[in-house]
């Protein structure tokens, strides 16, 4: 299943699965996260996984941001659904973010505005999980967003892989 023609911005990370918008050093915002984890998923299993029961707080952190968001002219994004997909092809969509490449071992998101691209990538390599995200600001309001976001971003995604790591043990 390998699905690799949209053309999008992006580079591959230091030789592996992971892709970032452009280089580390030049990027506004950057985090990567991993785990190992008890057997191997793909990129869309780890995905679905994480997405089907999403975090309490996370639904309410999302509402907050789309009633702030709005009136700097930014749509609405109103979260994740935790709805369950069994395939994804370049240009679909997973909740509010376009998928613009995906494979076995990496599964590329992207929400691009005027205000800012931001792109997740989730991908594996064996047993290992990781979860990047990697931000371009493009004017003031991006820089202010990402602020109070990227705090909350760090703290979300690690609790979204302890939770995973969890789920999967008890399996």
């Amino acid at each position: 299943m390998l699905q690799c023609s949209y053309p999008a911005n992006m580079i591959t990370l230091d030789g592996s699965p992971v892709r970032v918008l452009a280089p580390v050093a030049t990027l506004n915002y950057f985090d990567k996260q991993s785990v190992s984890l008890a057997e191997h998923l793909s990129s869309l299993q780890a995905w679905n996984l994480i997405m089907e029961d999403p975090q309490p707080l996370l639904n309410i952190a999302f509402k907050i941001r789309d009633a702030v968001s709005v009136r700097f002219g930014v749509k609405s994004i109103g979260g994740f659904s935790g709805a369950r997909e069994d395939t994804v092809s370049v240009g679909d969509y997973l909740d509010f973010f376009l998928v613009e490449y995906t494979d076995d071992s990496t599964l590329v998101l992207t929400e691009r505005d005027r205000h800012l691209d931001v792109m997740t990538c989730v991908s594996t390599q064996g047993k290992e999980l990781s979860i990047t995200s990697s931000v371009q600001v493009h004017n003031l309001f991006g820089k202010g967003y990402m602020l109070p976001v990227g705090i909350a971003h760090r703290l979300i995604v690690k609790n979204m892989l302890k939770r995973l790591q969890a789920k999967l043990s008890r399996n």
